[in-house]
């Protein structure tokens, strides 16, 4: 018990953090405060499901601190990473519909097969590409947006200010050679619940 005790302290004094203290703010994806078109509140909410939901995964597995990436958007959890089995990703569902003030969750988990350098380089070589386009672009603030790839597949998350942002973004991805499919999750400033005046 003591030892379980001492593991929560550590894992709540890791994700703990003050508001605002970094470049980054509290949306771990790099959206920063000041560009972040979320209230002040919105953010702490969904900082603190963020925080609630990886906890609750890292008390049943510590791997999954390292496997896998939960993200909150305006109550919207986004879960990508790679995990052993079908049995896994549906319980890690089930989790995230439990956290408190989810409005939708979306898994992108992969079930993790055998390690293909050739693949993995592949896929890091096309997230590079795509965010070197979009800090390049004018019309998209590269800084709300988080891009993962696996096996050729771009899975973007972020908030576009006008939807013009969100399909240029889009067609980006769709340009970079060797891309099978572009995800996106990418909710318009017009969508959130509630901005900044």
């Amino acid at each position: 018990m003591k030892n379980k005790t001492i593991f929560i302290f550590f894992i709540f004094f890791i994700f703990s953090g003050c508001v605002g203290t970094g470049s980054k703010g509290i949306f771990g994806t790099g959206v920063s405060i000041a560009l972040d078109p979320r209230s002040l509140g919105t953010q702490i909410d969904d900082s603190v499901m963020q925080k609630n939901l990886s906890a609750r995964l890292i008390m049943r597995d510590k791997s999954y601190l390292l496997s896998l990436n939960t993200k909150v958007l305006d109550g919207r959890i986004f879960l990508t990473g790679k995990i052993e089995s079908p049995e896994e990703k549906l319980y890690i569902t089930k989790l995230a519909w439990e956290t408190l003030g989810v409005r939708s969750v979306r898994n992108d988990i992969k079930i993790k097969e055998v390690f293909n350098f050739g693949q993995s380089a592949k896929d890091l070589l096309i997230t590079s590409q795509l965010r070197t386009a979009i800090i390049f672009n004018k019309k998209i603030k590269a800084s709300n947006y988080q891009i993962d790839t696996y096996k050729k597949k771009i899975f973007i998350y972020g908030i576009a200010l006008t939807s013009e942002e969100r399909r240029e973004i889009i067609n980006e991805a769709k340009e970079i050679l060797d891309v099978e499919d572009v995800i996106a999750s990418i909710v318009l400033v017009k969508d959130l619940r509630i901005q900044k005046n």
